[in-house]
């Protein structure tokens, strides 16, 4: 489902890559050309990353096109002044009609690795590196850093739940939805959003804030009018006065209840109170939620000071990635064909460096089935060790070729994939760090091409 707040994505482009294709259709150059998309340095404090987005970007590169008032647009821009109208006549007829290869949505990645690769005519790659780039980059970014809170609410091997509550500090609605997605690609139990429940089929929770309390005479009545309509999914927020004496209200309802919420404070020390008060009374079953401003470190830290806590609400940190709120995936050209032969194309600047040709992930693995290294090699590479190749082919000739799973699998498939990364490359502190090697193929390329510029 491709979600936008506008209904002009052909415009989601920055002006340059429309003039690129001006200036390739003005000079008759539109030859069969290879893009890749890659993450150069691993974020701070990630051992790992999560490809998300690809689904968006597919809807997207499947319905592009350009209807007449966006046309009408470009042409009235001072940029397109000499440009002419055949031009504009081939962006209303323009669709995709490319090959795609990406590594799929849930799956391991790391920096270097080609997480999608399309080949097509050089206009139809060019003008898609913006949308690209934005919807891989933003989710992937949550999904990363999601996944580190939810093995945090697993630390110590018991399972607790993660909800998705950062819709109010996400960077505009439309990023809302779409970090409720990947966050539970990531292992999230579900969200607050109910539009990402609507479009995603992600679980949706949530009770009541402060305001509901307030709005009542007493702490006592709001819980009594609040289990009388929600009498089987009554989870009561007990800080808006004095959390002891709130779950003390809780219990005066005299009805089971599925739990309660604790949104401020010390965190450890209320819920240690409150868990014993809930066991004293009868109510072992009631479930802990704690919230208010949790990251990993946090939630880690609770969990080690054995915090009788049942599942996290996380917000702000988790769909905003705080510590590292941006992914710095780029867009290279690495091959063009011509006259039947394909040229390989690569950058040598320093720090800078890309290399050439159509790559393809090899992930070495053992006889489980667990990850051992990565080898970057060229598509069609011969490598002898066990492994599994992750691009996959997506889109071929324009028409999509790939049968896309339900998200609760993607998210199952996330989960295994974790499993067969050895905690030593996935540890909070002194992670070591994966291996990743160039095939030699690849390598002997790379130079080849440095020696002749």
């Amino acid at each position: 489902m491709s979600l936008t707040l506008t209904n002009n994505q052909a415009l989601i482009v920055d002006l340059y890559e429309l003039t690129m294709a001006a200036g390739y259709w003005e000079n008759d150059w539109n030859p069969n050309t290879t893009f890749e998309m890659f993450v150069r340095e691993m974020p701070p404090h990630r051992s790992f990353l999560v490809s998300a987005g690809l689904n968006q970007v597919i809807d997207f590169l499947l319905t592009i096109n350009f209807n007449q008032d966006e046309i009408d647009f470009l042409k009235q821009l001072p940029s397109f002044k000499h440009v002419s109208n055949d031009f504009f006549e081939y962006l209303s007829k323009l669709s995709f009609s490319g090959d795609v290869w990406a590594i799929p949505e849930g799956q391991i990645f790391f920096p270097g690795e080609p997480l999608f690769r399309v080949t097509g005519p050089l206009i139809e790659a060019q003008i898609i590196e913006t949308y690209l780039l934005s919807m891989l980059n933003f989710q992937t970014m949550v999904a990363s850093k999601s996944a580190r809170v939810v093995q945090a609410a697993g630390s110590d091997g018991k399972t607790r739940q993660v909800m998705e509550f950062g819709s109010r500090r996400a960077h505009g609605p439309e990023a809302s939805v779409l970090a409720a997605r990947a966050s539970y690609i990531a292992g999230c139990m579900g969200t607050s959003n109910v539009l990402a429940g609507k479009e995603f089929d992600i679980p949706v929770y949530g009770t009541a804030a402060h305001s509901w309390t307030l709005a009542f005479e007493s702490e006592v009545e709001a819980f009594t009018a609040y289990h009388r309509v929600f009498p089987e999914s009554t989870v009561l927020l007990i800080d808006t006065y004095d959390v002891e004496q709130g779950v003390k209200n809780a219990i005066k309802l005299g009805k089971n209840f599925d739990g309660v919420r604790i949104d401020s404070g010390d965190l450890l020390k209320h819920s240690k109170r409150v868990r014993r008060i809930l066991d004293e009374n009868g109510y072992e079953n009631a479930i802990i939620v704690a919230s208010g401003d949790l990251n990993e470190y946090k939630i880690k830290d609770l969990i080690e000071k054995k915090a009788p806590i049942d599942s996290f609400g996380v917000g702000t940190q988790m769909v905003t990635s705080e510590d590292a709120p941006s992914l710095g995936g780029i867009y290279k050209m690495v091959e063009i064909e011509k006259d039947g032969k394909a040229q390989f194309k690569a950058k040598f600047s320093e720090d800078k460096a890309t290399y050439p040709g159509k790559k393809q992930v090899y992930r070495i693995v053992d006889e489980e089935g667990n990850y051992v290294k990565d080898v970057i090699g060229l598509n069609g590479d011969q490598i002898p060790e066990k492994h599994i190749t992750l691009l996959q082919g997506i889109i071929k000739n324009g028409q999509l070729v790939y049968e896309w799973p339900e998200l609760k699998t993607i998210q199952d498939n996330f989960l295994e994939n974790l499993k067969r990364l050895d905690q030593k490359y996935n540890r909070f502190e002194k992670t070591e760090v994966y291996p990743i090697r160039y095939s030699e193929n690849i390598q002997q390329l790379f130079n080849e091409l440095k020696d002749k510029n």
